[in-house]
């Protein structure tokens, strides 16, 4: 969608700012020419401050998260608190509160829509597009298993009802229910996907040869959990990223999906602490250690979170969410686990 298209709605939406904020951000409230509220995806608090009214400071509609460093305009707002990924998803959500008919369609091709060629970024792309949401579906009975209950900020994973599967370019192709994760860039731009099949009977990863796979490109980019700011944790797995979330539910995340593509994230300008999600494992031990001096070059403080077995979800899964806490706990820094710690139940 064109970027003017984008300033547009951002701009509509910021006459009609307060509207929004009452809609969107329900946990907040105004004060004065400001919209208070936790975060911009709807949680309670006073750390992020939405500006009503233009100002010579600035436009309405336009944040500020004062915890994280955040900022953004209310598009990012409803990508946030309904948990979004596409722009063309948020614009539509944007159009439908603004009472905007659609846009024009484009003009039709005689020809159809070329294959997109496999393992692209584009094939990526369509395959997300052609997924849900995952409430109600096996991927969050998988989660579940596997200990994941708090799915908030969970927007990156989608399902897909009938996600091919080839074991190779002999043997023919299968269908299986798929959780879909989007691998995203810097600037929120999907560029992979990644496929891990599942057993509807078992609510476990489907009885295939490789019941996990990525497609698109990798290098550098992640499945992300919440906006990045001045603080972030980054591991391999998505599960064991999301075992960790369980814990620490307000911080923001990232899975490279495997230990070379960790050693190689990028980091947002605003990162000034990365907590490195290790995994148990020669591979885990050299992604931290590529890590920790990438990070220690460009200034950001680096500081390894271990799980006591193989993994976090291993951990939470055998030791229990308790356990997980007190060592979370004792491995971030105290001012982190004020900031994002949840409290015990």
């Amino acid at each position: 969608m064109a970027r003017q298209d984008a300033s547009d709605l951002a701009h509509s939406l910021g006459r009609q700012a307060e509207a929004v904020c009452l809609h969107y951000l329900s946990s907040g409230r105004r004060e004065g020419r400001y919209w208070l509220v936790g975060d911009a995806r709807n949680t309670p608090g006073r750390s992020m401050y939405v500006r009503l009214k233009d100002t010579p400071k600035g436009v309405a509609g336009k944040w500020t998260d004062a915890a994280t460093g955040e900022h953004g305009d209310l598009l990012d707002v409803i990508r946030e608190s309904c948990g979004l990924i596409d722009f063309k998803d948020v614009a539509d959500e944007a159009r439908t509160f603004l009472s905007m008919p659609p846009p024009e369609p484009e003009p039709r091709s005689h020809e159809r829509r070329s294959p997109a060629p496999s393992g692209s970024p584009e094939a990526a792309r369509r395959l997300i597009g052609m997924s849900q949401p995952i409430t109600g579906t096996i991927v969050q009975a998988y989660l579940r298993e596997r200990g994941i209950t708090d799915l908030r900020g969970t927007g990156s994973l989608r399902f897909h009802p009938r996600c091919y599967y080839r074991p190779d370019e002999h043997s023919p192709t299968e269908t299986w229910p798929a959780m879909i994760a989007a691998v995203t860039d810097l600037d929120s731009k999907i560029t992979g996907a990644h496929r891990t099949w599942l057993d509807p009977r078992s609510r476990d990863k489907a009885p295939i040869d490789t019941p996990r796979r990525a497609m698109g490109d990798l290098l550098g980019n992640a499945v992300r959990f919440g906006m990045g700011g001045e603080v972030m944790a980054a591991g391999e797995g998505i599960e064991t990223v999301l075992s960790l979330r369980q814990v620490l539910p307000d911080m923001p995340m990232l899975a490279a999906l495997s230990a070379a593509h960790l050693a190689a994230i990028l980091f947002p300008d605003t990162l000034r602490r990365l907590y490195i999600v290790r995994d148990n494992d020669p591979a885990g031990d050299g992604a931290r250690d590529s890590l920790i001096e990438r990070a220690n070059a460009v200034g950001i403080e680096a500081i390894v979170i271990s799980p006591a077995l193989g993994d976090f979800n291993e951990d939470l899964r055998t030791l229990g969410i308790e356990h997980l806490r007190q060592q979370s706990r004792m491995q971030i820094a105290p001012q982190d686990v004020a900031r994002f710690m949840a409290l015990a139940a």
